[in-house]
């Protein structure tokens, strides 16, 4: 399964899209659709340059792979709907693979207790802001995109 047009737009939009490297709230290089440049510690001189679109898309097809192949990895045996699908590699996309692994998330879809699944989800609208874990709007905004995907709303 691949990610679907409709996911797809989901992350544009709440990534956002840049054509020229800048440096995340993280302070790591990034550019395009969320892409970390290499380790993100250091901008090598072939990326300081403005991106097309056709670029952008290009790399985001190819992180995206990385994420369904990963999701398909860890969800071995599981019938998903193309929402479900779309939902976990749009919340891997932003929390990371590894994450996904470890979460309760990933175990009630495993169980097929699709409830708990969009109960867990929306515990991740936290980020840290000065040393201390807060909700963030333009999380709980994704996380509910993402169940609404999830949930074959949208």
């Amino acid at each position: 399964m691949r990610t679907s047009n409709k996911a797809i737009k989901l992350i544009r939009h709440h990534e956002g899209v840049r054509n020229k490297p800048y440096k995340c709230p993280a302070g790591l290089w990034t550019v395009g659709v969320g892409h970390l440049i290499g380790d993100g510690k250091s901008l090598p001189a072939e990326w300081n340059k403005t991106f097309t679109q056709e670029e952008i898309d290009g790399i985001l097809r190819s992180d995206l792979r990385r994420f369904e192949l990963g999701v398909h990895k860890m969800l071995p045996n599981v019938q998903l709907t193309q929402g479900q699908f779309d939902c976990i590699v749009s919340f891997s996309f932003n929390h990371g693979l590894g994450l996904f692994q470890r979460s309760t998330f990933r175990q009630a879809v495993l169980r097929g207790d699709h409830e708990a699944a969009m109960e867990s989800l929306m515990k991740y609208c936290k980020a840290r802001v000065k040393g201390v874990l807060t909700e963030l709007r333009g999380l709980k905004n994704r996380r509910l995109d993402e169940k609404a995907l999830y949930e074959g709303k949208i």
